[in-house]
């Protein structure tokens, strides 16, 4: 991990709030702003166009979100016996903060990959810098320019993640635990997008590969690796670690199944995409996978229509239609039972846990909120 400059701010909160709560989202984006005004000192003498364009990564960041990654992090920590009321507690709540910058990165980045032109009621950031392109008249092509734009700042909010975690004030050992825990997430997270890229393009249409995406480019850094990190940084033994890890992974991969069902049922007033976006996209989801299996064995003619319709301009009637078929065939109920079984899984390896009480209760509200979730 890269080295970052600046001093860290003294905290003057006493007790961090608890995860899941609006009090601690608000505790990591205070954590997010004060790292953000420790990069002017970098920013500013590279001059206006850079200091606007790293405006934008910390507009994006601190624009809404559940905050759920740092909530999960710092749950893992609690429940190995991390105290909130320690000096330690700060420092820790602001490496796990760093892992909103990791998500800006694959979100940004994601946009890209699927031609997404709205996040949470907003333009994506390659939309909105493609759209000042084209304001101020500049030569070239404007969606080249908004999509370089968006892959750097997608580079920059990854490469300030790391920055982030060493300006903490982490004790050496703790981050000497922390950093190949760090180390696999990232690569993770990277591998998942890539095999998602590379399964729309192959068509690869099983069940099996869209679950190995939901794997790794969801529930690994969404979940599993958050509780691994808090983990590692409260020096937790193996066995908590294994069933965090059972826990992340199942809770992870029923998060993305939510997201999937989201991504075609959702309300575009709720989650801030426009409805079946998933479909025009021709995502490889464990939803559409269910619904070509079944539709293979059982109705050719819906195979066909499926395979022909997703990744296109879909109108809302189209979209109407495709979402009738795959509650008809199935795959919504099997999406709703393989989210419920997971779920139950999950929440067994940490019942069984030596995680704290408490640890365990919060987690077990996690699961709940990350799978029953409407946006």
């Amino acid at each position: 991990m890269s080295a970052g400059t600046g001093t860290q701010t003294p905290s003057t909160r006493e007790t961090t709030p608890s995860p899941g709560t609006p009090a601690f989202a608000a505790a990591v984006e205070d954590a997010l702003r004060a790292f953000f005004h420790t990069r002017r000192e970098i920013v500013d003498p590279l001059g206006p166009v850079f200091v606007d364009t790293a405006d934008a990564l910390a507009d994006f960041v601190l624009r809404g979100g559940k905050r759920t990654r740092p909530a999960f992090a710092y749950s893992g920590w609690l429940g190995a016996g991390g105290a909130p009321d320690t000096a330690e507690a700060e420092a820790v709540l602001t490496a796990c903060s760093a892992l909103e910058l990791v998500q800006a990165c694959a979100l940004v980045h994601d946009d890209i990959i699927d031609s997404s032109r709205t996040r949470r009621r907003f333009p994506t950031v390659h939309v909105d810098f493609e759209q000042r392109h084209r304001d101020r008249r500049w030569a070239g092509e404007s969606a080249h320019f908004g999509t370089s734009v968006a892959i750097l700042i997608g580079d920059l909010a990854l490469a300030w993640a790391d920055d982030m975690v060493h300006w903490s004030g982490l004790p050496p050992a703790a981050l000497t635990r922390f950093a190949p825990v760090w180390a696999a997430m990232r690569t993770e997270v990277l591998g998942g997008q890539l095999l998602d890229v590379n399964g729309e393009a192959g068509g690869d249409e099983s069940v099996e590969a869209a679950l190995r995406i939901n794997r790794y480019k969801t529930a690994a850094y969404t979940v599993e690796r958050p509780l691994h990190l808090g983990a590692a940084l409260a020096d937790a033994d193996a066995d908590l670690i294994a069933a965090y890890r059972t826990y992340g992974t199942d809770i992870g991969v029923a998060f993305q199944l939510r997201d999937d069902l989201l991504g075609v049922f959702g309300d575009p007033a709720v989650t801030g995409k426009p409805s079946g976006d998933d479909l025009r996209e021709g995502k490889r989801t464990v939803l559409l996978a269910e619904a070509l299996r079944r539709a293979d064995a059982t109705d050719p003619a819906a195979a066909t229509l499926l395979r022909t319709s997703i990744g296109t301009d879909l109108d809302t009637d189209a979209v109407i239609r495709l979402r009738t078929l795959l509650t008809d065939l199935g795959a919504v109920d099997a999406v709703e039972q393989r989210i419920t079984a997971l779920t139950d899984t999950g929440l067994a390896a940490i019942t069984a846990s030596n995680a704290t009480p408490a640890a365990k209760h919060r987690l077990a509200h996690m699961a709940s909120a990350a799978t029953r979730r409407t946006a």
